[in-house]
């Protein structure tokens, strides 16, 4: 089961991600989790440091869901086949590529505000590429840094955008509750932790085609 929840709970993370963390009826006014990094930057509150928060911390997911990925793709333990370990790969690729930040160029990417995340893509896209050599590693300390990242990922951006929801209820003049997509994430990276942490069963690649 392991093998299927795996990917399936990085879907359903990355759906949360790109999915409304605040809904309305105006599509402009939509706030996905992806939004939320820079959404926040534009908030009276948080100008004026009423509100403390890790701004990098709402890309917790991505970071989580790429660098699961990359540690489980190549996993004899897991046995995937050719096809599933693609998808891996290509969700851990898609996830890293979404630290960028809009409009980038090298010139940004080098600014203080954005080193983080440069940071954190230039490791992923690195662990990536290294996906092989990670399925060598034991099985508790591949599951012990993707539950790190797991629980950083449940613990910063839910956070961060609790404390910020009233103020985004003042601005919109209604109030606000998390929509769906926050809820899909958290699922999403629960079902992560559960994974990496089911009874170890030997696979072989024949078993998933």
């Amino acid at each position: 089961m392991q093998r299927w929840l795996l990917p399936l709970a990085c879907l359903v993370t990355l759906a949360g991600v790109f999915g409304p963390w605040v809904a309305h009826p105006a599509a402009g006014l939509v706030i996905t989790g992806l939004d939320l990094g820079e959404y926040v930057k534009f908030l009276p509150t948080v100008q004026r440091g009423e509100i403390w928060l890790w701004r990098p911390g709402f890309y917790a997911p991505l970071v989580c869901v790429s660098a699961t990925c990359s540690l489980a793709a190549y996993r004899r333990d897991l046995g995937y086949a050719p096809w599933l370990r693609g998808l891996l790969l290509l969700l851990a690729l898609v996830s890293a590529l979404n630290l960028l930040p809009p409009a980038w160029t090298p010139q940004r990417l080098l600014a203080a505000e954005f080193r983080w995340q440069t940071s954190a893509l230039v490791l992923l896209l690195a662990a990536l590429g290294l996906s092989p050599l990670l399925a060598l590693l034991p099985r508790s300390q591949a599951a012990a840094a993707a539950s790190l990242a797991a629980l950083a990922a449940l613990v910063f951006p839910i956070q961060g955008f609790l404390a910020i929801l009233p103020a985004v209820g003042a601005l919109m003049a209604r109030p606000i509750s998390p929509a769906w997509g926050m809820w899909c994430t958290v699922a999403g990276l629960l079902a992560l932790l559960i994974a990496w942490w089911q009874p170890k069963r030997a696979a072989t690649p024949s078993t998933i085609m």
